[in-house]
């Protein structure tokens, strides 16, 4: 059994596209962190992240490289840990983390960061759902 504690949101094609949050992502992760601990984190490709960070109401940490994205999801300790990405440099958070959600926007996704994830969901709004209505995440992962 996983116990979650902590769930990584990549923020630029991930949770916004083209730097701008998409309608609702922000109060769909407000009811989230009653649940789960939120992190915001991103290379910060489009600049404007005190406007994003407003937006979605939690802090954002600028990471810019793969490899710390991942050692933020090692300092967390990965076995609680979701994350969630679409990007090159989410790719290793993903397959480090318990669980690895890679998210479908407009901006597209790696396929290296597809093949190192547990779960694909069709956009952030339907991935944060596999949190706030567990079942769909227990009926994907089942073996």
């Amino acid at each position: 059994m996983i116990e979650l504690q902590h769930a990584v949101f990549d923020v630029n094609g991930t949770l916004a596209v083209d730097g701008i949050p998409i309608q609702g992502t922000g109060e769909k992760l407000k009811r989230l962190s009653e649940h789960i601990t939120i992190h915001l984190i991103t290379a910060g490709t489009h600049g404007n992240l005190p406007a994003i960070q407003s937006t979605l109401g939690f802090p954002i940490h600028e990471i810019l490289r793969g490899d710390e994205k991942m050692r933020y999801v090692q300092n967390l300790g990965p076995a609680s840990v979701i994350a969630f990405g679409n990007g090159v440099n989410d790719a290793s958070m993903l397959r480090l983390a318990a669980i690895g959600v890679v998210v479908v926007t407009p901006e597209g996704i790696s396929t290296k960061t597809l093949q190192g994830a547990d779960v694909v969901a069709a956009g952030p709004l339907q991935a944060i759902d596999l949190l706030l209505k567990p079942d769909r995440l227990i009926a994907t992962l089942r073996g």
